[in-house]
């Protein structure tokens, strides 16, 4: 089950939300933590079993490092918990890799295992890591029960796909929280935005990138210029819009029952350096990584050689952590050299207009290598996009995708910016001195949530369905 579905969204949400505020406030975080746990095995029961087991050891290596007499003892199990979590994590989401890389080399083993990817074992991992790390640190507690650990892990606003969420962001609301009537309306807004952005933007645009560069069937060998450059173009807007929005609905529907989770995305494309473009995307994961093994390693602190060492190894994971394939790798790693070079070469001396564009073209070229895990496939479109592949510039097919989908684009591209945030603030603002701009603005803010669900609920009752093809020249 995911947050952009029919069922979801009339059943499961919507039963939660009517019985967590219907029953009396202290047994909230029982119904909180039965309908994450039902959430997560609607995809597969048996992998329940294995996230309680994951958060029963952290609870375990945590009180023992609180409860520790020496520093030997919690260097103990801080290393116990990282063999623990880590192995799981490592066992189902590398081990095929490991092998077939293995087996490409060595011709053994003869059969490789077809291990299943538990939905969010990245995610869960990450924050029980955290958790068990901050408590080794001195920065959070260690959470004496069990069940509330669980709940915490388990939470199905976040344990699927992010954000990741930090146990001493919300270590005191787990224990008490009283949204207010503000928070239960904002939660319904930021759900409903997030939700537009992936049934509406982001769908059509995985839909646009898929008809022009469809991966596994060969097709993007035959594909034109044109067609490269607006294919990757709207993976590029797909990949952020569909990112960004479940981490819209996971904040909105957090904010829902009073937790405040942490923003994960910041409008990444509106970056001016790579450097900066990370500190925008992903922001939980960049701050993980950041705290967990960059600053730990030595961080910018150190000679030169060794920073580029820890941004090596920091990128090499970064990059892994995305998925069991080369080409994630390749991507960490191609980021890590622009990285470098921001830091050791560029130095922020490039004007603000040119490193927008320098960054822009760094982020596109680097989801080629993020969205082709087929390297042939990943080479012919690079070629392509620099007009090599010998398959012409342009044709009528890409024409005409480009003409039924060109307000999708300009609604994506505003999407990307902050200029709805702006002009939302502006709106406010002027609605405080104001007593027409005070109605208008009452009146958008009772209407956008509404009209943004019902609009998000037509284009999922009509998944393969692009609503923008009827607005074309």
């Amino acid at each position: 089950m995911v947050f952009s579905s029919l069922v979801f969204l009339f059943v499961f949400l919507s039963i939660h939300l009517l019985v967590y505020y219907l029953i009396n406030p202290k047994y909230r975080n029982a119904v909180l933590l039965i309908s994450s746990l039902i959430f997560y095995s609607w995809g597969g029961p048996r992998y329940l079993i294995l996230l309680m087991g994951n958060t029963l050891a952290s609870w375990f290596f945590a009180l023992c490092i609180e409860k520790a007499q020496t520093q030997n003892a919690k260097r103990l199990a801080i290393v116990g918990e990282l063999v623990v979590l880590l192995g799981i994590l490592g066992y189902f989401k590398y081990i095929g890799f490991f092998l077939g890389n293995i087996q490409a080399v060595f011709g053994v083993p003869e059969l490789i295992p077809n291990v299943v990817l538990p939905i969010g074992i990245s995610f869960y991992t990450f924050q029980l890591i955290s958790y068990v790390v901050d408590v080794y640190r001195g920065k959070v507690h260690a959470q004496p029960s069990y069940w509330k650990l669980l709940l915490y892990s388990s939470l199905f606003h976040q344990c699927i796909a992010g954000p990741i969420v930090r146990y001493e962001t919300v270590q005191s609301e787990i224990d008490e929280r009283h949204p207010t009537r503000t928070d239960i309306y904002y939660g319904v807004r930021r759900f409903s935005i997030g939700l537009a952005k992936k049934a509406i933007l982001a769908n059509s645009c995985a839909l646009v990138a898929d008809t022009l560069l469809p991966t596994g069937t060969g097709a993007v060998f035959t594909q034109v210029t044109t067609g490269y450059w607006l294919g990757m173009l709207f993976y590029m807007l797909q990949i952020y819009l569909d990112f960004s929005a479940y981490s819209d609905m996971a904040i909105g529907m957090g904010r829902m029952v009073g937790f405040h989770y942490l923003e994960n995305f910041n409008y990444p494309y509106m970056a001016d350096s790579i450097k900066e473009f990370w500190r925008r995307w992903h922001m939980s994961l960049s701050s993980f990584f950041r705290d967990y093994v960059y600053i730990p390693l030595g961080g910018s602190r150190v000679e030169p050689i060794l920073i580029v060492r820890n941004l090596a190894i920091t990128w090499f994971l970064t990059g892994m952590w995305h998925g069991a394939s080369w080409n994630y790798i390749l991507w960490g790693l191609y980021f890590f050299v622009f990285l470098v070079l921001e830091r050791f070469v560029i130095q922020g001396r490039m004007p603000k207009i040119a490193g927008h564009i320098y960054a822009l073209i760094v982020v596109y070229l680097g989801w080629i290598l993020f969205r082709f895990e087929d390297f042939a496939e990943m080479g012919c479109v690079f070629l392509g996009v620099f007009g090599l592949a010998g398959n012409g510039f342009t044709g009528l097919e890409v024409q005409t995708i480009f003409m039924q989908n060109i307000f999708l684009m300009f609604f994506c591209f505003i999407a990307c910016t902050n200029l709805g945030k702006y002009l939302h603030h502006k709106m406010f603002v002027a609605a405080q001195n104001n007593s027409t701009m005070l109605m208008i603005y009452s009146i958008t803010e009772a209407i956008t949530p509404p009209i943004l669900l019902i609009l998000a609920v037509i284009a999922l009752a009509g998944a393969s369905y692009n609503p923008f093809i009827y607005f074309q020249f």
